[in-house]
């Protein structure tokens, strides 16, 4: 089992480590939510995932829940039961050890910010640069 929460601690989880699909989402829909150039996520059958305290859910779309802490505002899961009924989206980001999940492939790439074909490029720093 993995554990994961939100920024502040109001919302904990546990989910299996076996998941049905794990990748790197580039949609505008999951950047916009986020306010980050990609989201994580690992799907899971919902029966697998143990949520502890009240996510906020958001009706991003037609049929799409988005559901985050409203104390924090941190993004933790995606329901959509008409095209996925009975699964879930963990925002793999929000896990204790979420190398312990490695993405399997980038999804939604149509919809890619131009520059982040080639961010593995970018100079890295251990820490904020200096000087």
């Amino acid at each position: 089992m993995l554990k994961g929460r939100c920024h502040c601690g109001s919302i904990t989880y546990e989910m299996s480590a076996e998941v049905v699909h794990n990748a790197l989402c580039h949609c505008s829909d999951c950047r916009r939510h986020a306010g980050a150039p990609m989201v994580g996520w690992a799907m899971v059958p919902a029966e697998r995932v143990t949520i502890s305290g009240e996510p906020v859910v958001y009706a991003s779309s037609e049929h799409g829940r988005r559901h985050f802490c409203g104390h924090c505002g941190t993004g933790l899961f995606y329901v959509n039961e008409r095209n996925l009924p009975g699964m879930i989206d963990v925002q793999t980001a929000t896990l204790d050890t979420p190398e312990a999940l490695p993405p399997q492939a980038h999804i939604q790439v149509a919809e890619r910010i131009g520059w982040m074909e080639e961010a593995h490029r970018l100079p890295s720093f251990a820490r904020f640069p200096t000087g």
